[in-house]
Protein backbone atom coordinates (compact mmCIF):
# COMPACT_ATOMS: atom_id res chain seq x y z
CA UNK A 1 0.00 0.00 0.00
CA UNK A 2 0.97 3.63 -0.23
CA UNK A 3 1.49 5.30 3.14
CA UNK A 4 0.97 9.07 3.38
CA UNK A 5 2.21 10.68 6.58
CA UNK A 6 0.09 12.80 8.88
CA UNK A 7 2.27 15.84 8.13
CA UNK A 8 1.64 15.41 4.41
CA UNK A 9 -2.07 14.96 5.02
CA UNK A 10 -2.21 18.18 7.05
CA UNK A 11 -0.40 20.05 4.27
CA UNK A 12 -2.93 18.73 1.78
CA UNK A 13 -5.81 20.26 3.77
CA UNK A 14 -4.39 23.79 3.99
CA UNK A 15 -6.11 24.98 0.83
CA UNK A 16 -6.40 24.33 -2.88
CA UNK A 17 -2.68 24.28 -3.69
CA UNK A 18 -1.97 22.39 -0.49
CA UNK A 19 -4.34 19.61 -1.46
CA UNK A 20 -2.62 19.33 -4.83
CA UNK A 21 0.75 18.64 -3.25
CA UNK A 22 2.03 17.21 -6.55
CA UNK A 23 1.84 20.78 -7.92
CA UNK A 24 2.70 22.86 -4.84
CA UNK A 25 5.49 20.63 -3.51
CA UNK A 26 6.64 18.19 -6.21
CA UNK A 27 9.81 17.25 -4.28
CA UNK A 28 7.93 16.16 -1.13
CA UNK A 29 7.66 12.61 0.14
CA UNK A 30 3.94 12.60 -0.61
CA UNK A 31 4.56 13.58 -4.24
CA UNK A 32 7.12 10.80 -4.54
CA UNK A 33 4.54 8.35 -3.16
CA UNK A 34 2.11 9.39 -5.89
CA UNK A 35 4.81 8.88 -8.51
CA UNK A 36 5.47 5.41 -7.14
CA UNK A 37 1.78 4.64 -7.41
CA UNK A 38 1.88 5.95 -10.99
CA UNK A 39 4.76 3.61 -11.76
CA UNK A 40 2.82 0.63 -10.45
CA UNK A 41 -0.21 1.58 -12.54
CA UNK A 42 1.85 2.03 -15.69
CA UNK A 43 3.88 -1.14 -15.07
CA UNK A 44 1.53 -3.44 -13.13
CA UNK A 45 2.64 -6.76 -11.67
CA UNK A 46 -0.62 -8.33 -12.81
CA UNK A 47 -0.89 -9.63 -16.37
CA UNK A 48 -3.86 -7.43 -17.24
CA UNK A 49 -3.10 -3.69 -17.65
CA UNK A 50 -5.39 -1.21 -15.97
CA UNK A 51 -6.86 1.84 -17.68
CA UNK A 52 -10.12 2.69 -15.88
CA UNK A 53 -9.61 2.84 -12.11
CA UNK A 54 -12.20 3.49 -9.39
CA UNK A 55 -11.01 5.21 -6.21
CA UNK A 56 -13.21 4.91 -3.14
CA UNK A 57 -13.00 4.75 0.67
CA UNK A 58 -14.97 3.10 3.47
CA UNK A 59 -16.37 6.40 4.76
CA UNK A 60 -16.30 10.17 4.12
CA UNK A 61 -13.34 12.51 4.70
CA UNK A 62 -10.67 9.85 4.22
CA UNK A 63 -8.87 11.67 1.39
CA UNK A 64 -10.05 9.73 -1.68
CA UNK A 65 -10.78 12.83 -3.81
CA UNK A 66 -7.46 14.45 -2.89
CA UNK A 67 -5.61 11.26 -3.78
CA UNK A 68 -7.56 10.87 -7.03
CA UNK A 69 -6.69 14.45 -8.02
CA UNK A 70 -2.98 14.13 -7.19
CA UNK A 71 -2.70 10.80 -8.97
CA UNK A 72 -4.29 12.42 -12.01
CA UNK A 73 -1.72 15.21 -11.88
CA UNK A 74 1.31 12.90 -11.79
CA UNK A 75 -0.09 10.80 -14.64
CA UNK A 76 -0.55 13.96 -16.70
CA UNK A 77 2.97 15.07 -15.79
CA UNK A 78 4.21 11.79 -17.29
CA UNK A 79 2.55 12.74 -20.60
CA UNK A 80 -0.33 10.32 -20.07
CA UNK A 81 -3.68 11.53 -21.36
CA UNK A 82 -5.72 11.41 -18.17
CA UNK A 83 -9.41 11.88 -17.41
CA UNK A 84 -10.78 12.42 -13.90
CA UNK A 85 -14.52 11.82 -13.48
CA UNK A 86 -16.36 12.89 -10.34
CA UNK A 87 -18.69 9.97 -9.62
CA UNK A 88 -19.48 11.04 -6.05
CA UNK A 89 -22.99 11.97 -7.11
CA UNK A 90 -24.18 13.13 -3.68
CA UNK A 91 -21.18 15.14 -2.44
CA UNK A 92 -19.01 16.01 -5.46
CA UNK A 93 -15.65 17.48 -4.57
CA UNK A 94 -13.17 16.69 -7.32
CA UNK A 95 -13.57 19.88 -9.44
CA UNK A 96 -13.30 22.02 -6.30
CA UNK A 97 -9.77 20.74 -5.75
CA UNK A 98 -8.82 22.31 -9.09
CA UNK A 99 -10.95 25.43 -8.61
CA UNK A 100 -13.38 24.35 -11.35
CA UNK A 101 -17.16 24.87 -11.45
CA UNK A 102 -19.67 22.04 -11.14
CA UNK A 103 -22.25 23.45 -13.54
CA UNK A 104 -22.56 20.55 -15.95
CA UNK A 105 -20.94 17.16 -16.10
CA UNK A 106 -21.38 13.44 -16.48
CA UNK A 107 -25.06 13.52 -15.46
CA UNK A 108 -25.78 15.86 -18.37
CA UNK A 109 -23.89 13.60 -20.78
CA UNK A 110 -25.76 10.50 -19.60
CA UNK A 111 -29.04 12.41 -20.02
CA UNK A 112 -28.12 13.00 -23.68
CA UNK A 113 -27.83 16.78 -23.34
CA UNK A 114 -24.09 17.08 -24.04
CA UNK A 115 -21.15 15.10 -25.38
CA UNK A 116 -18.12 14.24 -23.28
CA UNK A 117 -16.06 16.93 -24.98
CA UNK A 118 -18.68 19.55 -24.09
CA UNK A 119 -18.34 19.05 -20.34
CA UNK A 120 -14.71 18.24 -19.68
CA UNK A 121 -12.44 20.96 -18.29
CA UNK A 122 -8.66 21.18 -18.66
CA UNK A 123 -6.86 22.45 -15.55
CA UNK A 124 -3.46 21.14 -16.74
CA UNK A 125 -1.89 19.85 -19.93
CA UNK A 126 -2.88 16.22 -20.56
CA UNK A 127 -5.49 16.38 -17.78
CA UNK A 128 -9.27 16.65 -18.21
CA UNK A 129 -11.82 16.77 -15.39
CA UNK A 130 -15.52 15.93 -15.71
CA UNK A 131 -17.74 17.19 -12.90
CA UNK A 132 -20.97 15.58 -11.72
CA UNK A 133 -23.34 18.32 -12.83
CA UNK A 134 -26.88 18.34 -11.40
CA UNK A 135 -27.47 15.62 -8.77
CA UNK A 136 -29.23 12.58 -10.26
CA UNK A 137 -32.39 11.17 -8.63
CA UNK A 138 -31.01 7.60 -8.51
CA UNK A 139 -27.19 7.38 -8.61
CA UNK A 140 -27.16 3.57 -8.39
CA UNK A 141 -29.41 3.23 -11.43
CA UNK A 142 -27.22 5.71 -13.29
CA UNK A 143 -24.04 3.81 -12.40
CA UNK A 144 -25.33 0.52 -13.80
CA UNK A 145 -26.90 2.02 -16.90
CA UNK A 146 -25.76 1.18 -20.42
CA UNK A 147 -25.18 4.91 -21.02
CA UNK A 148 -22.56 4.95 -18.25
CA UNK A 149 -20.84 1.87 -19.68
CA UNK A 150 -20.87 3.50 -23.12
CA UNK A 151 -19.40 6.70 -21.65
CA UNK A 152 -16.48 4.71 -20.24
CA UNK A 153 -15.98 2.87 -23.54
CA UNK A 154 -15.71 6.23 -25.31
CA UNK A 155 -13.33 7.54 -22.63
CA UNK A 156 -11.00 4.59 -23.23
CA UNK A 157 -10.62 5.72 -26.83
CA UNK A 158 -9.52 9.24 -25.89
CA UNK A 159 -7.42 8.69 -22.76
CA UNK A 160 -4.58 6.54 -21.47
CA UNK A 161 -6.04 6.55 -17.94
CA UNK A 162 -9.50 7.24 -16.54
CA UNK A 163 -9.87 7.76 -12.77
CA UNK A 164 -13.34 7.55 -11.20
CA UNK A 165 -13.79 9.30 -7.85
CA UNK A 166 -16.65 7.28 -6.35
CA UNK A 167 -18.71 7.79 -3.19
CA UNK A 168 -17.68 6.09 0.08
CA UNK A 169 -18.53 2.43 -0.28
CA UNK A 170 -20.09 1.89 3.15
CA UNK A 171 -22.59 4.71 2.66
CA UNK A 172 -24.33 3.76 -0.61
CA UNK A 173 -24.44 1.01 -3.23
CA UNK A 174 -23.29 2.83 -6.38
CA UNK A 175 -19.50 2.80 -5.68
CA UNK A 176 -19.49 -1.01 -5.75
CA UNK A 177 -21.40 -0.91 -9.04
CA UNK A 178 -18.98 1.67 -10.47
CA UNK A 179 -16.10 -0.53 -9.33
CA UNK A 180 -17.24 -3.31 -11.65
CA UNK A 181 -17.36 -0.99 -14.66
CA UNK A 182 -13.61 -0.40 -14.77
CA UNK A 183 -10.43 -2.45 -14.58
CA UNK A 184 -9.90 -2.22 -10.84
CA UNK A 185 -10.50 -0.42 -7.54
CA UNK A 186 -8.14 1.36 -5.15
CA UNK A 187 -9.40 1.65 -1.56
CA UNK A 188 -8.30 4.69 0.47
CA UNK A 189 -8.52 4.72 4.25
CA UNK A 190 -7.45 7.02 7.09
CA UNK A 191 -4.95 5.39 9.45
CA UNK A 192 -6.05 7.58 12.36
CA UNK A 193 -9.82 7.21 12.10
CA UNK A 194 -10.84 4.25 9.91
CA UNK A 195 -11.60 1.08 11.84
CA UNK A 196 -10.10 -2.17 10.62
CA UNK A 197 -13.58 -3.67 10.46
CA UNK A 198 -14.67 -0.92 8.07
CA UNK A 199 -11.75 -1.71 5.75
CA UNK A 200 -12.54 -5.44 5.83
CA UNK A 201 -16.23 -4.84 5.19
CA UNK A 202 -15.42 -2.54 2.28
CA UNK A 203 -13.14 -5.18 0.75
CA UNK A 204 -15.88 -7.79 1.14
CA UNK A 205 -18.44 -5.50 -0.52
CA UNK A 206 -16.15 -5.05 -3.51
CA UNK A 207 -15.34 -8.76 -3.71
CA UNK A 208 -19.05 -9.63 -3.51
CA UNK A 209 -19.77 -7.83 -6.79
CA UNK A 210 -16.66 -9.18 -8.49
CA UNK A 211 -14.66 -5.94 -8.47
CA UNK A 212 -10.91 -6.27 -9.04
CA UNK A 213 -9.22 -4.77 -5.96
CA UNK A 214 -5.88 -3.37 -7.07
CA UNK A 215 -4.64 -2.28 -3.66
CA UNK A 216 -5.01 0.19 -0.80
CA UNK A 217 -3.69 3.60 0.18
CA UNK A 218 -3.19 4.41 3.86
CA UNK A 219 -3.65 8.15 4.39
CA UNK A 220 -2.71 10.21 7.47
CA UNK A 221 -0.39 7.51 8.83
CA UNK A 222 1.60 9.59 11.34
CA UNK A 223 5.08 11.09 11.10
CA UNK A 224 6.77 7.94 12.42
CA UNK A 225 5.87 6.22 9.14
CA UNK A 226 8.51 7.12 6.57
CA UNK A 227 8.22 4.23 4.13
CA UNK A 228 6.28 4.71 0.91
CA UNK A 229 5.03 1.59 -0.89
CA UNK A 230 2.15 0.33 -2.95
CA UNK A 231 1.07 -3.28 -3.28
CA UNK A 232 -1.09 -4.72 -6.03
CA UNK A 233 -3.39 -7.59 -5.29
CA UNK A 234 -3.29 -10.28 -7.95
Amino acid sequence: MIILTKRSAQREHEGLTGRLVTISDPDSGASEAYRRLRTNLIHPKADRPVQVITITSPGPREGKSTICANLGVVLAQADKRTLLIDCDFRKPGLPRLFGLPNLRGIVDVLAGQYNMQDVWQEPLANLRVVAVGPPPPDPAELAESERFAEFLRDARQYFDYVLLDASPIQSVSDPAIIGTQGDGVVLVFDAQHTRKMAVRQSMKSLEAVGANILGTIMNNAGTSQTRYAYTYRS
